[in-house]
């Protein structure tokens, strides 16, 4: 695990949420430090159930990144209602690209997004 050296070298560490680049405009950076906060003070409190992958908070978190503080809001709000114990779970991704019909003027058609009962396991 040394160098030619001599020196240790520690395994890279990910954090849990999503690593990958995003605009960093005033709502995004509300909205991903609001989940982290929740991620740091209260989840511990609610317990390590969830019935997805990635998270609820880190579904929330990515959809607000990628997607902007409107529609990944209602993205993370739809996403954290299916996870009940009569919800849906298995892998849920963030969608990279929301497709024209998902309008800011429309935000129940958030709900769409997202693995549904009944749907194939990945």
């Amino acid at each position: 695990m040394g160098d030619h050296h001599g020196h240790m070298h520690r395994p890279i560490q990910r954090g849990r949420n999503w690593p990958g680049p995003w605009r960093k405009t005033p709502g995004r950076i509300l909205g991903t430090s609001l989940v982290r906060l929740y991620q740091l003070t209260l989840s511990g409190f609610v317990g390590n159930s969830c019935r997805h992958l990635p998270t609820c908070s880190e579904y929330a978190h990515e959809a607000i990144a990628r997607h902007g503080l409107w529609a990944g809001g209602w993205m993370g709000l739809f996403r954290i209602s299916r996870c009940g114990p009569f919800g849906t779970h298995g892998i849920d991704r963030v969608p990279e690209v929301l497709a024209p019909r998902y309008v800011w003027f429309m935000p129940w058609r958030y709900w769409r997004i997202g693995k549904r009962r009944g749907d194939p396991e990945i």
